[in-house]
């Protein structure tokens, strides 16, 4: 922390390994902000209440010093593209003064959705039975299905403790993840190669170029194609290297 840090930012869970920071880590950051005098901002969008995509112990944290920022398109409604932020009065209206120009005629399909879930009291119920549940059989699925194809020493899998990937680790991998990308994009399979994910660094990390972000929502029959082709094309890289 400097006196040019204007806020702490961190996203619970994060994208794209999943991980979930505990209570005890919100806490300490919490505390460390306002130590400072400034917000803490946790991106939510998979989290806590709803729409509760996390796999391990976590609870809400809000007091008026941390700017809360939750999505319904997370909740199964993508098409709503509603986002909702929770936060002092000071910074909502600040927020609501700059949406007023840049988002001429907001939807209002999604706020309509919610209040209307929240009356009913469905939402938590809705996350905690129904969204929840689905991801974790989902993750479940892709985890089993890559290892029926890649054994651990092609391919780690980061612990998924909540949101809708996996974060793939191709260790020693002869090629870089961009590379691959580019091989299996041509055989009609998209996944996000790691160096995007690493911004900012000192000096240059082959780990940066050993990893992959994966969606794991697809039907298990489409993961299982995909995971095949991927299975094939580091293999083929391997066999380079070794030609």
């Amino acid at each position: 922390m400097t006196e040019e840090t204007g806020m702490i930012c961190v996203s619970r869970p994060t994208n794209p390994t999943g991980n979930v920071i505990t209570d005890e880590e919100l806490i300490k950051l919490d505390a460390l902000a306002n130590q400072h005098g400034v917000p803490l901002v946790i991106d939510n969008a998979y989290g806590v209440p709803f729409p509760g995509i996390i796999f391990s112990d976590a609870r809400p944290l809000w007091n008026p010093n941390i700017v809360l920022c939750m999505s319904l398109s997370k909740l199964g409604l993508p098409g709503s593209r509603c986002g909702i932020i929770i936060a002092n009065e000071k910074i909502i209206t600040a927020i609501s003064n700059m949406n007023g120009i840049i988002s001429l005629a907001p939807g209002g399909i999604g706020p309509a959705m919610m209040c209307e879930m929240i009356k009913r009291q469905d939402l938590l119920r809705l996350s905690e039975t129904v969204i929840k549940p689905f991801y974790y059989q989902r993750v479940q699925e892709t985890i089993a299905i890559i290892r029926r194809y890649l054994p651990e020493e092609r391919c780690l899998i980061h612990k998924p403790e909540g949101a809708i990937f996996l974060w793939l680790w191709f260790k020693d991998l002869p090629i870089s993840t961009e590379l691959l990308y580019q091989r299996l994009k041509k055989r009609g399979v998209l996944m996000v190669p790691g160096d995007y994910f690493f911004p900012g660094l000192d000096k240059p990390w082959p780990h940066t170029h050993q990893c992959m972000r994966m969606n794991y929502v697809p039907d298990p029959q489409k993961i299982e194609a995909g995971v095949k082709i991927l299975a094939e094309e580091v293999e083929f890289a391997w066999r380079e290297q070794e030609a």
